[in-house]
């Protein structure tokens, strides 16, 4: 498995519970629960995942 790169998300739980990593890549950013981690990850274009970041920051969702 590879895990170079992955990191973990500043809006994930501190206490060790609800984390999600983050790798981002020239063409996309892809997401994974830290404790499922073999069942894969969601990608996302950088742009979309900018505009979910701003909707969060905003508290539009």
């Amino acid at each position: 498995m590879d895990t170079r790169n992955w990191h973990k998300s500043s809006y994930s739980n501190g206490d060790g519970g609800h984390c999600v990593e983050v790798k981002e890549t020239p063409k996309t950013v892809e997401v994974r629960d830290t404790q499922n981690r073999n069942l894969g990850h969601l990608s996302f274009a950088p742009t979309e995942w900018a505009s979910f970041l701003q909707d969060l920051k905003g508290d539009n969702l």
